[in-house]
């Protein structure tokens, strides 16, 4: 299935209107600072190092663009600022590639005997129960017998929000309440979806960045639980993260991989927010892929995350 053949018209609306306020940011800037110039001389780089920074695309991030392009200068002998928006979508097209390797086209799975697992971590706040709740509902969409499990037993709420998205999806929910053992539930979670047979079971747990060693112990806890029912379990540790905070989403992205084996990432809160450029410095510092991007307040504004679709919609 080639690209275009599921990326349809309405998604692109989405996310050209999801990244518009980035767009906004960087472009009439980039377009301020070579007002005037007829090539990509050092006043030029240096006012694209800072929009780039500024942008939250991280420092580290826009240092490697900035000596890519200062190749291209020294290749081509002379590039006219005029080329910098293709140079510049080159460029960062090529630092994604590198985490694209295993993206996907669709919300579907290669069949299996086994329920393919997703546990979902993050802080309270970014968006980590509403991101559940519409792969929930993109799964059960394409046909999928969805199970949720409402691990995170720290607050009531979470329990209660997971249990409303879980109604209004129509997708079963196992929960033992406030205050009950975590990896119980997870555990509860996947005996429940081997019996019925599920395609996938997501997995929330406690939004809380508690100390390193506490986050950890107790995110290794349920994962060592769920191997018991289901030896591959978890297929994916995805961690949801607010892009709308910038670099401190890079902070927390650090704490969570540090803490567990993170091979997924979701970006939520997008489409407001001009810091769009934290997909970049995020997707090249962690060498984690970029699975999920959030784009509005509707259930379909969460999109799978395609490269080739985010950078032509980001330099459109």
């Amino acid at each position: 299935m080639g690209f275009f053949s599921f990326f349809t018209k309405d998604k692109k609306e989405t996310l050209d209107k999801g990244l518009e306020k980035t767009k906004i940011n960087v472009f009439s800037r980039l377009s301020k600072a070579i007002v005037g110039k007829s090539k990509v001389d050092e006043e030029v780089l240096d006012n694209l190092e800072q929009i780039l920074v500024e942008s939250d695309v991280g420092v580290e991030t826009t240092l490697k663009i900035i000596q890519r392009i200062e190749v291209r200068i020294a290749k081509d002998k002379y590039l006219g600022t005029s080329e910098l928006n293709m140079i510049l979508k080159e460029e960062i097209a090529e630092l994604l590639q590198e985490n694209s390797i295993d993206e996907r086209e669709n919300f579907s799975f290669p069949n299996s005997s086994e329920p393919y697992v997703i546990m979902v971590v993050g802080v309270n706040g970014v968006g980590k129960t509403t991101t559940i709740g519409k792969l929930a509902y993109q799964f059960n969409q394409a046909g999928k017998k969805v199970i949720l499990g409402a691990a995170d037993t720290f607050r009531a709420a979470a329990v209660d929000q997971l249990t409303i998205w879980a109604e209004r999806v129509g997708v079963e929910i196992v929960s033992q309440g406030m205050n009950a053992d975590p990896a119980s539930v997870a555990f509860d979670t996947l005996k429940s979806a081997v019996a019925k047979k599920a395609d996938v079971v997501i997995i929330d747990t406690a939004g809380r960045l508690h100390n390193k060693v506490g986050l950890m112990n107790e995110l290794s806890k349920i994962r060592n639980v769920m191997k018991k029912v289901i030896p591959n379990a978890p297929n994916e540790v995805l961690l949801v993260l607010d892009a709308s905070t910038g670099q401190n989403a890079i902070e927390q992205a650090k704490q969570f991989t540090a803490a567990t084996d993170v091979n997924a990432l979701a970006l939520t809160k997008l489409d407001g927010t001009a810091k769009g450029g934290v997909v970049i410095g995020i997707s090249d510092q962690f060498k984690i892929p970029v699975r999920y991007i959030g784009l509005g307040e509707k259930m379909e504004d969460l999109q799978l995350f395609n490269r080739k679709a985010f950078v032509d919609s980001l330099f459109e």
